[in-house]
């Protein structure tokens, strides 16, 4: 069965400027076979993506929150921590007027 399943963030911590790009990873440390991902957000009901990666290409507000990687063999279902996604306001405060 899938077992060590972590999550790396980039940028690093999962601290994201508004409007950037925010890319999560699925790191499982054991488990053989082939193996289904999916990403889940807190509060959000159907899966954000079925890769061992999940990529946001344009980070907005509400895209902040807790997520987790969720990995299965087929037999069995383990999950990583969550890692919590924070938006930081604007990139640049000439593109707009920070909240």
């Amino acid at each position: 069965p899938p077992s060590g399943v972590s999550l790396w963030a980039q940028p690093p911590g999962g601290q994201v400027a508004l409007g950037d790009r925010l890319v999560l990873s699925c790191v499982v440390a054991a488990g053989t076979g082939p193996l289904s991902f999916s990403w889940h957000r807190e509060g959000s009901g159907a899966p954000l993506g079925t890769g061992s990666c999940l990529e946001l290409h344009h980070v907005g507000d509400n895209d902040s929150g807790h997520y987790r990687c969720r990995v299965s063999d087929g037999d069995s279902v383990a999950e990583s921590d969550p890692l919590n996604v924070t938006v930081l306001g604007e990139r640049d405060p000439r593109a707009g007027v920070t909240p």
